[in-house]
């Protein structure tokens, strides 16, 4: 073989490897071009849903906002229509405040757990607020006082009236001696033998309301009897003293 042929399947070696070479960089490439653009339509997709996500929380919360809005200006117009509220001192419904003069939660590090406590929704606050201004509004309507309290109403009147009737005897009875101020002490110690009788409704209204029932006009006239019968027992001894 002559020195021609020699250099000549050099050359054919030399160039089989570069073609080898080239098609494996060509492979190579090719492969890493469709990894890539497998990644970025995955990514592609990815961002997509979030931004739809991101679409649908928003309508949600924008919603909720008018939602939350409309509730507000209803409360404050039920609050406005309460009683004992003056409506100039109330004034319009306030504009919420914004974002910009909230408080910035400071970015926690990571690995630390968050100390926050759980914030309430503003659907429970206004729903509670709703109950609140509900009661003041309309409150909520008292059963009567039970039958086996019935016959305690007189007893109540009458424990009422003799203890105010003893305090006005007393204040009689002080009044006619020779004090300072005596002749006050005997116009209010017979001012409360006025009051005496009718002493005994407020204390039998207290209790019932404490008992979550209300004192009917029946309730009222049982009282008043007891109180009637008790002052004009104790007037009759106090007169009869004297």
């Amino acid at each position: 073989m002559t020195t021609r042929d020699r250099d000549y399947q050099l050359m054919m070696s030399a160039l089989a490897d570069a073609v080898r070479r080239r098609d494996a960089e060509l492979s190579g490439a090719e492969q890493a071009y469709q990894d890539s653009a497998a990644q970025a339509a995955g990514e592609l997709a990815r961002a997509e849903g979030e931004a739809t996500a991101a679409d649908r929380w928003a309508g949600a919360a924008a919603a909720q906002v008018l939602d939350v809005d409309r509730e507000a200006a209803r409360l404050w117009d039920q609050l406005r229509r309460a009683r004992g509220i003056r409506v100039r001192a109330l004034g319009e419904l306030p504009e919420p405040t914004p974002v910009e003069a909230l408080p910035r939660v400071a970015i926690q590090r990571s690995g630390e757990a968050a100390a926050e406590p759980p914030r309430q929704s503003a659907r429970t606050l206004l729903a509670r607020a709703s109950e609140r201004i509900d009661v003041t509004v309309r409150p909520a309507a008292r059963r009567p006082l039970a039958r086996w309290a019935l016959p305690l109403l007189p007893l109540i009147g009458a424990l009422v009236a003799g203890a105010v009737g003893l305090l006005a005897a007393g204040l009689v009875t002080f009044g006619d001696s020779p004090i300072p101020g005596g002749g006050v002490l005997r116009v209010l110690g017979w001012l409360a033998f006025l009051v005496a009788p009718s002493a005994g409704v407020p204390v039998a209204a207290v209790l019932a309301h404490r008992r979550s029932a209300r004192l009917d006009i029946g309730g009222v006239g049982l009282t008043l009897l007891g109180g009637m019968i008790a002052a004009t027992l104790l007037s009759l001894s106090f007169a009869s003293s004297r």
